[in-house]
């Protein structure tokens, strides 16, 4: 967990307890033990548990889907007196997937509007994660094999027998939620991503969108432009089809990670930058 995450609970009154990253989920002291012991010896307290507790995905089905349903049906309705072609249904639904409440609600929302929905589920994949004095988009540096996930299906996707480490933040698990549906057809696909890919994509969407988002938004991009480059081109080349793209963070969690102050404060020339140096170097 992001020290800006820690720093926004301790802000509204909450106490923190750090637990080992390494920990399994069914071990004593990973966040979820410790979460129980702590249940079990304080009088009148209760767990929410967003991996069991149905109002999870329910909340995603009932507002989150149907927001995003109501936004295409909208752009569909204000474009139909002009050239600009759309079917006005959700066609192709990516989404990153943590507890699993996000793609299962979106996914029975998308659904019931058009079956023929394509839901793809995102997850973090083995990769090679820099050390955090490294750059991350510096392909010289010395790289560190790390395992991912194991919420994609079928099993065959997870295969990495390392550690459960990886940098992306808020997706991915070492267990399988009670809460998350990941086979069809609530999930039609899964794709896994690396943190090589995740944050450069969410680079991208800061610079070249201006949507200052986090590492689990960069992997549902990096997802989505896999999906459309290699089995989706044909959808891709179809005019008016609606890819929808959840980006479920902000950069405010992760302003003082490595991956984003090393990306964003490094010292490469822009083309904005040379304009500036040469107006400047005029005589006035």
């Amino acid at each position: 967990m992001s020290l800006e995450k820690e720093a926004t609970l301790r802000a509204l009154g909450a106490e923190i307890i750090r637990t080992p990253t390494e920990a399994a989920f069914d071990s004593p002291e990973s966040h979820i033990g410790v979460a129980k012991r702590l249940q079990q010896r304080i009088p009148d307290s209760v767990i929410l548990d967003q991996y069991t507790n149905l109002d999870n995905p329910l909340a995603h089905e009932l507002t989150t889907g149907p927001e995003i349903i109501d936004a295409i049906v909208s752009d569909y309705g204000s474009h139909s007196a002009t050239s600009r072609k759309s079917t006005g249904m959700v066609d192709v639904l990516v989404v990153g997937a943590g507890t699993g409440g996000t793609i299962t609600g979106c996914s029975h929302s998308v659904k019931a509007h058009n079956p023929d929905c394509l839901v793809i589920g995102v997850d973090p994949v083995s990769c090679c994660v820099q050390p955090s004095s490294a750059v991350i988009l510096n392909r010289s540096a010395t790289w560190t094999q790390q395992k991912g996930s194991i919420l994609a299906y079928p099993d065959s996707l997870n295969k990495s027998t390392d550690s459960p480490i990886y940098q992306v933040e808020g997706i991915g698990y070492d267990f399988i939620p009670k809460v998350l549906d990941r086979f069809a057809p609530t999930v039609d696909k899964w794709l896994k991503i690396g943190d090589e890919e995740a944050f450069p994509a969410a680079m991208r969407l800061i610079k070249e969108e201006a949507l200052l988002v986090g590492g689990s938004s960069g992997t549902a991009l990096a997802g989505t432009l896999k999906w459309l480059r290699e089995e989706g081109r044909s959808l891709a080349q179809t005019e008016g089809k609606n890819v929808v793209v959840i980006l479920p963070d902000g950069i405010r969690n992760y302003m003082s990670k490595p991956w984003f102050l090393e990306s964003a404060t490094q010292e490469k020339e822009t083309t904005l930058a040379r304009v500036i140096k040469q107006a400047l170097e005029k005589n006035d």
